[in-house]
């Protein structure tokens, strides 16, 4: 919500503060979430190489061991925390690239300017530095309890439910449209506060999370097949077929 601007839409200060201080557990810096998650909506599933995370591009007539490895890459990415780690190795590229490099990389790092890095690199340092006075000053195992153990979790459970909206969906140049609804489940809703809503989110990005059930309304007809069910758990399960490889 935060990094949507719609947490508190007329105060855009405090709208931060509260983004950050929700991230700061995490060494995430909200303006390098902002421009990450920017880049998802404008690009998702644009093509098979762009904002497509299920998809493995390998050259044509590519033997097992190439296509073995694109599986070995999608279920460390889902069961093993992969997709936190590429999360983080993300946040990575925008705190150590030039960015007159980093431009010339990848259009996420559109508008990223040494203003931008150089605050982002306080609220990087900021949390790793408490932690690690708080291993020192204190004790190794109270961090594990307060810090590390519930960091593990978190990028299990992040990982493994990343892209569950977006497996195996459409691709091409109508990004809104790339994603589905996992409402099935009403507990759901409550723990995401309706993330799960995600066509919803996608199409219509300025509404905040406690109306985005009554805006929900039918993928157009050549998306539909997008929404082949509306469970969670089953997304989560449909995930185990494994990647979509792509000869290119």
């Amino acid at each position: 919500e935060a990094s949507h601007h719609k947490l508190l839409p007329e105060h855009p200060r405090a709208n931060d503060a509260i983004g950050q201080l929700a991230l700061f557990f995490l060494m995430v810096p909200l303006s390098v979430f902002r421009k990450i998650h920017r880049f998802h909506h404008g690009a998702n599933r644009r093509d098979h190489q762009t904002s497509a995370l299920d998809c493995y591009v390998v050259p044509k007539g590519a033997g097992p061991l190439r296509r073995g490895w694109a599986h070995v890459l999608w279920f460390t990415g889902i069961l093993g925390g992969g997709w936190f780690t590429h999360s983080l190795v993300s946040i990575l590229l925008f705190l150590f690239l030039p960015v007159s490099m980093a431009r010339k990389v990848s259009p996420a790092f559109q508008g990223w300017n040494v203003r931008l890095q150089l605050s982002s690199w306080i609220w990087f340092l900021l949390p790793i530095a408490l932690q690690l006075m708080l291993a020192v000053q204190v004790s190794l195992a109270v961090w594990w309890a307060l810090c590390g153990l519930p960091l593990l979790v978190f990028s299990w459970v992040y990982s493994v439910q990343l892209y569950v909206y977006h497996y195996r969906t459409s691709v091409g140049p109508q990004t809104r449209f790339h994603a589905r609804r996992l409402d099935q489940e009403r507990w759901v809703s409550w723990w995401l506060l309706n993330l799960n809503h995600h066509d919803t989110h996608h199409r219509f990005t300025k509404v905040v999370w406690y109306d985005l059930p009554h805006f929900a309304e039918p993928l157009p007809p050549e998306y539909a097949s997008n929404q082949q069910h509306r469970s969670f758990v089953r997304g989560l399960r449909d995930q185990l077929k494994g990647p979509t490889i792509v000869e290119l």
